[in-house]
This record gives C-alpha cells, structure tokens and sequence, in this order.
C-alpha cells in the first residue's frame, strides 16, 4: 500500500512538472521575449529540477527502508554434474609405411628385362626384372659336368674303399673333390639368382626408375619401386613431458586435412629413446586405408588421449574469479528463505587439466553445486541474490 501511495505521489509530480514544462515551452515558441525573461523562466527549470531531485532521494530513501535495506543482484546458476573428460594433445604426423621400398640390384650389369609395369598390382615373389648373367649360366653347366663327374669319381672310390681295396688318401681326395665341387655349385647358383629381381611384399609397382638396356651398379642403380598401402600408419614426435601419460593402448585421432577425413586408432608403439636435439620421443598408430587414397607422407593432424576421467566436474573459465594473491575461486548459491532467493558463499577451487572453454575443478566443488554465472563479477561472500532463468 505504502509502495502504491508514494508511486502515485510521484507521478503526480511528473505529470504537474511536464505540464508546466510544455506550457513555458510553447510560451518561449509563440512569443518574442526578453532576455530578462529568459533569465526568470531559467532560474524557474532550475528550481522545478532541484524539487525532482529532492523528491526522487526522498523516495529512495523510504523504498530502501520498506525493503530492508538490501538490494537484489539478479545471477544465473549452473549446476554441477559429472562428466566424461577427455584432455587431448595435438601434434603434427606424418603418415608412412613399411613396405614402401626402392628395389637396388645385387648382381651388376645390363638390365636385359622389365616384366611389369607401373601401377601393376604384383603379389610377394613375382619375377620383375633380369640383369644379363655375363656367361654365369655357362659357367654353372660347367660346374654342373665337374660335379657330376667327382660325384661318379668319388661313389667308385668309396665302393673299392669299403671292399679294403685302394689307399686311404685315394678315397679322402675323391671325397674332397666332390664336396668342394658341391660348394661351387651352390655359390654359383646364388649369384646367378641376384640376376633376376623378384617382389619382396604383395603391392603396387609405383615406379620404374631404371630403363632397359642400362647399365646398373649393386646397391647403387635403383630399378623400381614397390609400395603396399594396406598396413598404413601415423608417426609423430612427442615432448617428452607427456612421457608418463601416453603408453601403448592410448587412445588417438588422426586427422587428414587434404583428403578431409578422421579415423580414431590407438597407438601402438611408443619410443624407447628421447631424442637428444628436441627432447621428444616417437609414437605409431596404424590407420586403415580401404580406399588407397593415403599415400605415404602425407601430412596429419595426431590427437592422442593424455589424460581422462569419467565423472570430471568441469565448469567455464568466467564463473572463476581470483583475489589479490593469485587463489581462484567461485561463488556457490545457498538457497536462502525465501523462493528464488540464495546467499553467496565464496569457495577456494583447485584447478585441473581444461580443454576449450571448461576446466576440471579437481577440489572445492561437490556435485549439484550451484556456482553463479552470469552477474558474478557484482556478488561478494554473504550477499543475498535472486536466481533467474538462463
């Protein structure tokens, strides 16, 4: 009753003021005055202005004391529930692959042969290429007569032999004979066979380096190249602070950005050895290429799972605020007597990993917490609040 008398005291007042107003406006407007006049209709606004301006304290005043002297910040709450919390690292990778070989020639000479072509589909053993023998083949025919003949030589001596008929020293040089001719034949035979250059792995010809005809030098003149892109994997190096925190079994997403594409993989290896020049070490993740379209180094994107917890209590950056010596903490709501009504407590808060725009309150909070949001930056330990809808 007290709030409706003295709102329509006031209004009354507005309503007597303006109208005075708009008459000594319209005055000035229709009619040439003095400047003396003007002076008098000036010194009246300015009373008129100074009686508002009374009446208006006067009013707050007697507002303040019908409400008890306490004002209401109208704030935004959230509640606290648990959550699953996943903090990534993101580093550059490069993807690679094991079987992604140049194929050098052991045996040196013409290249007489190339049986494949490029972007031909081989599997594991499949004769590629024949390098000109220089005459071996003849020579291991040859061999092939001497051995035969030592083998008859030596059959015969050990026959007389074993009747008590010959010397010793016949028998043991038939027998050597025929064992030294066993090992030219096979030394021979190996290095006929580094003529012919076959498939390591099952995979693609990627490319053919060497030309026929040319001349090629083992270890040296490469002939091809030989990818498999089915067993693909991702490698990055890693700081070494993250040691403890990512081991074999980690969860991993890996991203390619050219071909627009993500995977999730876990790694599977991770480096026994930090790297002395950057003080990192190395990890693997194997990725899937169904399609073919992941070649060998191209660029990636590597998040690996450092740290996780199941039922993190996260909350946003803003609703934290800092005192003089550096300490975070929050505002909790304490529901007070009144509906919609709370009482601010300050609460002291340790902060964990964060990702984005949240951050893991490790102690201080309890869950279904109410923490204010929204208005914080106006509440102090103890003040009364009204909740509002966010």
């Amino acid at each position: 009753m007290k709030k409706t008398i003295i709102s329509l005291s006031f209004s009354l007042l507005l309503m007597a003021c303006s109208q005075e107003t708009e008459k000594a406006a319209s005055s000035i407007t229709a009619n040439k005055v003095t400047l003396d006049e003007l002076q008098i209709q000036k010194a009246n606004y300015t009373r008129q202005i100074k009686g508002l301006t009374l009446a208006l304290d006067s009013l707050n005043q007697r507002l303040e004391k019908i409400s008890g002297g306490q004002k209401r910040v109208l704030v935004t709450a959230l509640e606290i529930k648990p959550q699953i919390f996943n903090h990534t690292i993101e580093i550059q990778a490069n993807i690679k692959t094991r079987q992604n070989l140049q194929l050098f020639p052991e045996f040196g000479g013409r290249l007489n042969q190339i049986l494949v072509k490029e972007g031909q589909e081989v599997e594991k053993g499949t004769l590629l290429a024949v390098i000109d023998d220089a005459g071996l083949q003849d020579q291991l025919d040859q061999m092939k007569l001497q051995l035969q003949l030592a083998k008859t030589t030596f059959e015969r001596t050990q026959r007389l032999w074993d009747q008590k008929i010959g010397s010793e020293m016949m028998y043991l040089e038939a027998k050597t004979r025929f064992k030294s001719q066993q090992k030219q034949v096979a030394q021979m035979r190996n290095q006929l066979s580094k003529t012919k250059v076959y498939a390591p792995f099952s995979g693609v010809i990627d490319e053919i380096i060497a030309r026929k005809g040319s001349a090629l030098a083992p270890g040296i003149t490469p002939i091809m190249r030989i990818v498999n892109l089915d067993n693909m994997y991702v490698e990055s190096d890693v700081p070494e602070n993250y040691l403890a925190n990512i081991t074999k079994g980690s969860f991993a997403k890996v991203s390619i950005p050219v071909l627009n594409e993500t995977q999730n993989t876990l790694v599977r290896q991770t480096g026994n050895f930090i790297q002395p020049n950057n003080r990192t070490f190395r990890v693997e993740a194997p990725i899937k290429n169904p399609t073919g379209m992941i070649k060998p180094n191209l660029n990636a994107r590597l998040s690996i799972v450092d740290y996780s917890n199941p039922e993190a209590l996260m909350i946003p950056f803003r609703v934290i605020r800092e005192n003089a010596k550096g300490d975070s903490f929050v505002f909790i709501l304490k529901v007070a007597e009144q509906e919609n009504e709370y009482i601010t407590e300050q609460r002291f808060v340790s902060l964990g990993m964060s990702k984005n725009e949240l951050v893991e309150i490790t102690k201080g909070v309890n869950t279904e917490d109410l923490i204010a949001d929204e208005g914080v930056s106006l509440l102090v330990t103890g003040q009364k609040v009204k909740r509002i809808e966010q």
